[in-house]
């Protein structure tokens, strides 16, 4: 047997890649449009919860993406409680396997793929499905994920105005003040939800709730906005599926079973079904299904996240790092 090298990328090598806002959107879009075209294979994710007292589970994720020749599995873990330690709330590991042998290919630190690639899928749906004239952001969270929404969203659509909330004081003002810093441009952190959502063209909802509760209030959702809920816990009135045109998820199959999830009450109640879903992202961006077709349109787009993009992610990365000489070899077999 030949030897078998596993190319490996830690954090501090990822960081050093310096992967541009574009070239992030860019790899994610690709493993949208496979999917749309019906070129990947994908398993809803499970979870492992060690034990409710540590306020924490991981997330296994596992997909093939045919036009990258990748398989791959992503571990992560996410504990709301790590801020306490200094840490943050995920950690996460990638890894790619070459999908007719199952040979291990690479493992890649997955923390900052994790908010890269969620962020890419917030823009890309909001490309596709926010008005092209959006220029008012309200973000609920300031997680890992948020930086990235945050950032990816204004570089498509160069916001006159950008308010972010969280529940703790010291984290939204460390947040506003590192992404006006980043994005030259001010950003309010406010104090409330309403005022932080009320009248904005693109909301983002990415709470830490420890268990589901109404605080995002579907009166305050202005007719024509983007509305993107993604938090682990519900954070939304079972009415505010009743107010949306479209209906639009990354894949139904991670979306309609589990115990986590911003609309899991809407999937149990039947408001959010198949009957009711407009299409899944990749569909859009693949072009086989329509986006916004009006401003007038209130849309709704609730992604889970999706090893896909890990992967897509993941493989530009590799391709990066090649070419600049990045990273470490290591000896498997």
């Amino acid at each position: 047997m030949k030897p078998i090298y596993i190319d490996y990328l830690n954090a501090l090598d990822i960081e050093a890649l310096a992967m541009s806002d574009a070239e992030i959107i860019g790899a994610v879009e690709a493993g949208l449009i496979a999917q749309g075209k019906g070129q990947t294979v994908i398993e809803p994710r499970v979870h492992l919860e060690p034990d409710p007292s540590f306020h924490g589970h991981f997330n296994v994720l596992r997909g093939y993406v045919a036009p990258l020749d990748a398989a791959g599995v992503k571990v992560v873990g996410d504990y709301v409680d790590n801020y306490l330690h200094g840490l943050p709330s995920e950690f996460g590991i990638l890894n790619l396997f070459d999908p007719r042998t199952g040979t291990p290919r690479a493992i890649l630190d997955a923390t900052v793929i994790t908010d890269m690639r969620t962020g890419a899928v917030t823009a890309i749906g909001a490309k596709h499905l926010a008005k092209k004239s959006s220029k008012v952001l309200g973000h609920i969270g300031a997680r890992g994920t948020a930086y990235w929404n945050v950032r990816l969203l204004d570089h498509l659509f160069d916001f006159d105005e950008i308010r972010v909330h969280s529940r703790r004081p010291e984290s939204r003002d460390a947040f506003a003040a590192k992404l006006a810093a980043d994005l030259g441009k001010p950003v309010m952190a406010v104090a409330d939800w309403k005022s932080c959502v009320e009248g904005a063209d693109i909301v983002v909802e990415a709470s830490r709730l420890p268990e589901p509760q109404p605080l995002l209030k579907t009166e305050w959702i202005k007719r024509g906005a983007l509305v993107v809920p993604y938090g682990t816990m519900s954070a939304v009135e079972l009415s505010l599926t009743e107010i949306m045109q479209k209906i639009v998820v990354d894949d139904w199959g991670q979306c309609k079973g589990g115990k986590f999830g911003s609309l899991r009450a809407h999937v149990e109640t039947g408001r959010l079904s198949e009957a009711t879903l407009h299409a899944e992202l990749g569909q859009i961006a693949a072009g086989l299904k329509a986006g916004r077709q009006s401003d007038g349109e209130t849309i709704l787009l609730w992604h889970r996240g999706l090893s896909l993009s890990d992967i897509a992610l993941g493989k530009a990365m590799l391709a990066k790092a090649a070419d600049k000489g990045i990273g470490q070899r290591l000896r498997f077999a």
